[in-house]
Parts: structure tokens; sequence; C-alpha cells
């Protein structure tokens, strides 16, 4: 841990796997946290878990603790209403998996989200 740091660890992080909102590379995330003397880093990109198994291994092999997320939509209604909603308000929950079994329980949301969501903007 660096003193400069004080175990800060940034846990809501876009990467290019953010279409139109992300920008910073995986490689580029984990060497600046690395830098900073960051234990630990997470990526919670919008709706999809693209980029999870490269970050897994560039922050494992740079010996930081990957934290693997997702930054969902919440519907305000139920998922199997089809129609657009009824306001443009944005409804975002970043999740983060705290272990195997959180991990498995999240890519099983973000699938049953492009399964049976993504029909309008929620």
């Amino acid at each position: 841990m660096n003193k400069e740091t004080g175990g800060f660890v940034h846990l809501h992080n876009h990467t290019e796997y953010s279409l139109l909102d992300g920008a910073v590379r995986i490689p580029d995330l984990v060497a600046a946290a690395k830098k900073l003397g960051m234990p630990a880093i997470a990526i919670t990109d919008h709706g999809n878990m693209y980029g999870v198994v490269d970050f897994y291994k560039a922050a494992k092999a740079e010996g930081i603790k990957p934290i693997l997320g997702c930054e969902v939509y919440v519907a305000p209604e139920s998922r199997f209403i089809k129609q657009g909603a009824r306001d443009d308000t944005a409804y975002h929950l970043v999740l983060l998996a705290e272990n195997d079994r959180g991990y498995k329980n999240l890519m099983r949301l973000v699938t049953l989200g492009h399964r049976e969501g993504f029909y309008y903007k929620p």
C-alpha cells in the first residue's frame, strides 16, 4: 500500500468497453493503479462484462487485486414491459462481485439483461 493513496481503491471505472463513455484501455488502467500504489481496482463497464477476463489477468500480473463489476441499468418497471419508458431518467446501479459466487450471479444478471432487456433505455 502506498502512503499517498492510503489504501484508496477506485470502485467505479469505465474502460474502452463502455462505448461512448469510457476511454481508458485496461493495460493503462492497471499501470496507473500500480504507479499509484493501489492494492486493488475495479472495472464497472456499462451493461457488459466484455473486459473482465483481460482485466483480471492484467491486474493479477501486476500484483493488484482485480474487482469485477458492472454498471447495470435498472428498469423502472417490469422487464417484461417491452415498450419505452415514460421518462428519460436514467437508473444506474454499480454491482461488484465479492467472490466467485458473486461473479457468477453478476454474469447471470448481465446475460439476462441482454436476453430479456435492452428494448429501450430504462
